[in-house]
């Protein structure tokens, strides 16, 4: 599994418990919905600041979510 891949998952799973949907979290984020559908299929790699972002409008922190990342990638 990719890193690209591996955020693309943790956004998905993310956005769904908080059962948001890509538009949502677009207009949250401030990004684009189709960009964020090219993250979660791993075909887009954010910036740092697009992590803040995704990170403010999940109600997480930055590092929390690239955690899941690293997580995800170790298995």
């Amino acid at each position: 599994m990719t890193i690209e891949e591996a955020f693309g998952e943790v956004i998905r799973e993310l956005r769904k418990a908080n059962q948001i949907s890509q538009e949502k979290l677009a207009e949250v984020s401030k990004l684009d919905r189709s960009f964020i559908s090219l993250l979660e299929c791993g075909r887009k790699q954010p910036s740092l600041i697009m992590i803040f972002q995704l990170a403010k409008a999940l109600n997480l922190s930055a590092s929390k979510i690239l955690s899941l990342v690293e997580k995800k990638i170790k298995k």
